[in-house]
């Protein structure tokens, strides 16, 4: 007789039970989202009360020659990372998804490297590797090559960054793998009916299936590469001049080295425009190359 009470209470059981979720995302997240808006059109030093200037930040943000520098070298990491590392972690991500004997060990030690991901440890291992006296030199030093300072040299210390998010594969093969594991066989002995070989079965049918899979973690690349920060926070310091100056680490600088706040909270909402903008273009575009299983043509 009470089903009706007790069917009335069951959403408010639902909130109980997901409020400390709640609590936390709108005091840590969405609160401070608010706050960093309203610093933006102030001049807030942390040293003393921030003081509305209206659009002032933005407007000097616009003349600043470090801003563009600093968008120019995100967006040259971004560009070559991200595609570089869906590349490999795919190529490693099909290596490992072959049956013989033991691929459970070689998948565990493969991903153990990503366990670690973007630590400072991991970034203070890197600058060793490519030190003057580090791993990468007494490699070329066998073939006759001399020593280069692959950090110190504006040409390639971005190449080492760029490295070590390609090295940083990890989470992006275990969601190819677990997308390879999903397609069917039968499409690929249809294929080889058809005389389709190794090549032809990868780009008309892995490729086709595993779409979602490449659109889900391009997106998510995406976005971890334009707030790239501890690698050239700790190997490169932004050197050598600023080649290596991404975004979020100029950001940093302008709120904790210059006391910038309201500045630094300006930067960072532009930064939310450019990977909004990123992301929608490529939702966009998706419906040109991804494909699902219910689709009869593309994504619609």
């Amino acid at each position: 007789m009470n089903h009706g009470k007790n069917h009335s209470y069951a959403p408010l059981a639902g909130y109980l039970f997901i409020s400390p979720w709640l609590i936390g995302f709108a005091i840590l997240t969405v609160w401070p989202m608010i706050q960093s808006l309203y610093y933006s059109f102030t001049d807030f030093s942390l040293l003393s009360p921030p003081r509305w200037i209206g659009m002032q930040n933005f407007k000097e943000i616009s003349e600043d020659r470090f801003f563009y520098n600093s968008l120019k070298v995100t967006f040259t990491f971004v560009i070559t990372s991200v595609p570089a590392r869906l590349v490999f972690a795919l190529f490693v991500a099909m290596l490992l998804n072959q049956k013989i004997r033991g691929i459970g060990l070689y998948r565990t030690i493969i991903y153990l490297p990503s366990l670690i991901g973007g630590s400072v440890a991991v970034a203070v291992l890197w600058k060793n590797i490519f030190g003057m006296t580090g791993f990468i030199n007494h490699i070329t030093a066998l073939f006759g090559i001399a020593p280069k300072n692959w950090i110190g040299t504006p040409g390639t210390a971005l190449g080492t960054l760029v490295t070590l998010s390609v090295w940083q594969f990890g989470s992006a093969m275990i969601i190819f793998l677990a997308g390879l594991k999903q397609i069917p066989g039968e499409l690929y002995e249809a294929s080889s009916v058809d005389g389709a070989g190794k090549l032809r079965q990868f780009f008309t049918v892995t490729l086709p299936m595993l779409s979602p899979v490449i659109f889900f973690n391009l997106i998510m690349g995406l976005i971890n590469s334009f707030q790239s920060f501890t690698a050239a926070f700790v190997i490169t310091g932004g050197g050598p001049l600023n080649s290596t100056e991404m975004y979020a680490l100029y950001l940093y600088e302008k709120a904790f080295a210059a006391l910038h706040m309201g500045y630094a909270s300006a930067l960072a909402w532009i930064l939310l425009a450019i990977v909004a903008v990123a992301t929608a273009i490529n939702f966009l575009v998706s419906k040109y190359w991804v494909f699902y299983e219910n689709d009869t043509g593309g994504n619609r």
